[in-house]
């Protein structure tokens, strides 16, 4: 495959697809849980926990995306990454058209978990064709841009969804969804070329024993847990009613409480990974993780600011309020300024050494996988902690994960390649 601006483009596209139907479900998830009341669900006579059914709605759909990444990394590297981009979005479209069929909390983690296989398809894929195709000092510049159209889908995503699920419901939100992946499959097959690399064998097992990617893991391993946590509740604090915990708020109000972080991340992946090119990305990965971790333990003040200030209950277009939302919108947007400085960057260096080893998918694939013990127990974690202790403890708990992971990320650091790594990465 060549490099052009078009290929690049087209992969933006289904970046910006993909990213669109995922934060429609996160959006909406408070939404869900009003609606299928999960605290009515039983199997044989037995009542099952509340939070232990919140928990599995994400944990569902992150424990499928574990059994996928595997495969379909490997397809990737043996194969045509395009075909199988192809593939997936074409069996994208039939998942989403599947939500509004859904009645009850089984059915709707039944079909989480195979959007859960259709997202990580998708985000392997494109993000290894980016890899691919950009060169080494561009690498990270043009990954900012794709992630950057994923987070504009986000954006439109998060505030259609809110929007139109308060006017008419579900079902036109997922309509929406179905036409926009099949625009994203017939563009992916009009202007993007076969994808000639074959790589033989099983790259993982080459790739898992490379020092710079261990060293990476040590922090992505912890991060996974916090970012979690964080990006799940951030909306089910927004969503959920005031007994337990939330602030009650309505779609729209969500909405804006979660696009807020999608559009700080977009905005500054659009510099921050060119910034990491010139500069070097270990700096960036330590100093994005870190500074996520500090705002996260302050969103459960969110009241608290809002009520000392004295802000307002009403606002335009939004409606009835707490004072908590403009802080909360705020603190939102501050996780997104430091992501934007962590994702870019991390996302290179895995590609820098999956493109020389060998294996972009499957450098990508072991980057998903080191991502999914946090991302399938901590949604877990999240709906005990909110159920049995605290609404606010799961954001202390998530930015607890992000402080150590960087802090084990330095000492890793320094430790296997010296004081100079840091900034020489």
């Amino acid at each position: 495959m060549a490099e052009s601006s078009t290929q690049f483009r087209a992969l933006y596209l289904a970046r910006f697809a993909e990213g669109f139907g995922f934060i429609t479900l996160i959006t909406l998830l408070p939404e869900y849980i009003n609606v299928l009341d999960p605290s009515g669900v039983s199997i044989f006579g037995l009542t099952i926990s509340a939070g232990l059914i919140v928990g599995l709605y994400t944990t569902g759909f992150t424990f499928a995306q574990t059994v996928a990444v595997v495969p379909l990394a490997w397809a990737g590297d043996r194969f045509d990454k395009r075909s199988v981009l192809l593939v997936v979005f074409g069996c994208g479209v039939f998942v989403y058209a599947a939500f509004p069929f859904v009645d009850s909390s089984a059915s709707f983690i039944a079909v989480r978990a195979l959007h859960g296989v259709i997202v990580t398809g998708a985000g392997l894929m494109t993000l290894s064709l980016v890899g691919q195709l950009a060169r080494e000092e561009t690498r990270a510049t043009h990954i900012g841009k794709a992630n950057a159209a994923s987070f504009a889908a986000s954006i439109i995503g998060g505030l259609s969804a809110g929007a139109i699920y308060d006017a008419v419901g579900f079902g036109p939100i997922f309509a929406i969804i179905v036409v926009t992946m099949l625009v994203a499959w017939a563009v992916t097959y009009r202007y993007l070329d076969p994808d000639e690399t074959r790589i033989e064998g099983f790259p993982f097992s080459d790739l898992a024993l490379n020092r710079r990617i261990i060293t990476l893991s040590t922090f992505r391993f912890q991060y996974a847990f916090a970012v979690t946590l964080v990006r799940t509740w951030v909306p089910i604090f927004a969503g959920v009613e005031a007994a337990d915990g939330g602030l009650a708020y309505g779609g729209l109000a969500v909405a804006v409480a979660v696009t807020s972080e999608k559009f700080t991340n977009m905005v500054g992946q659009t510099f921050t990974g060119r910034l990491s090119d010139i500069h070097g990305r270990a700096l960036f990965v330590f100093a994005g993780g870190a500074a996520y971790g500090l705002v996260a333990l302050v969103v459960p003040f969110a009241p608290a600011i809002g009520s000392a200030v004295g802000l307002p209950t009403a606002l335009p277009l939004v409606g009835d309020v707490s004072p908590a939302f403009v802080p909360l919108v705020t603190l939102s947007a501050l996780l997104g300024v430091a992501d934007s400085f962590r994702e870019p960057a991390s996302m290179a260096l895995f590609a820098d050494e999956g493109t020389e080893d060998g294996g972009v998918a499957s450098s990508f694939g072991i980057r998903e996988l080191v991502w999914r013990p946090g991302s399938v127990i901590a949604p877990l974690l999240g709906g005990w902690l909110m159920y049995e202790v605290s609404m606010a403890s799961v954001f202390y708990v998530g930015g607890a994960f992000a402080l150590t992971g960087a802090g084990a990320f330095l000492a890793v650091l320094v430790w296997l390649h010296g004081p100079r790594a840091l900034t020489a990465w």
